[in-house]
């Protein structure tokens, strides 16, 4: 089989999408892909952090991720990024680092990637699938191949949402972690998206 290289970029602010993004790391480490997990820069005031003790207690456990830079996206076949939705879109963090990435926009090496999307919200209908969406918008522009879960595997048809493993935090101050399915759909994800960069990489080698 050939050997996969996949990034997983995300954001987290209270350890919801971290959770997310490390079931798809072994997702794809257990497809067979080399993986990389990188947390975008904190760009949030520190006041406004130091306010939420939920907020402050993740940082402070999770300081060791390491965050992206655009070589990270050159090595990789495949990305995944997760996002918390903010008002029905990716949280400025994540957007903040997308943006930076227009020298490799430029020079087309963003172009025949596999890319995918991940997200969290407090509430069942708070902006999931847009979200999900939205982050689209930048895969067309960078030209790369789109790979949803879609309904393709039982755990889809328990989690519900075919546009990326998805999910509901509820109110701050008492949120609830992924549940094992939820973590089982971030899984599954990640190797279908391993398998459909695999096929791409395997035919492009042959030709």
């Amino acid at each position: 089989m050939t050997t996969v290289n996949v990034a997983i970029v995300y954001y987290s602010a209270m350890g919801n999408v971290h959770a997310l993004a490390h079931a798809a790391a072994e997702g794809a480490e257990k497809a067979g892909a080399r993986v990389r997990v990188r947390r975008v820069a904190e760009t949030a005031p520190a006041a406004a952090v130091a306010a939420n003790a939920a907020w402050e207690r993740y940082r402070a456990e999770h300081a060791e991720v390491p965050e992206p830079v655009h070589e990270d996206l050159v090595w990789a076949d495949a990305v995944l990024w997760g996002t918390p939705t903010r008002f029905g879109n990716p949280s400025s963090q994540l957007r903040a680092f997308i943006e930076t990435t227009g020298p490799l926009w430029a020079q087309g090496k963003l172009a025949g990637k596999v890319y995918s999307a991940f997200t969290s919200s407090n509430t069942l209908h708070g902006g999931q699938e847009s979200t999900i969406l939205a982050l689209a918008n930048t895969f067309y522009h960078w030209g790369g191949v789109i790979v949803p879960p879609g309904y393709t595997d039982p755990v889809q048809f328990q989690t519900g949402n075919p546009y990326g493993t998805s999910h509901v935090a509820g109110a701050p101050g008492n949120q609830v972690a992924p549940s094992e399915v939820t973590l089982q759909a971030a899984a599954y994800q990640a190797r279908r998206v391993v398998d459909v960069a695999a096929a791409l990489k395997a035919g492009r080698t042959d030709t």
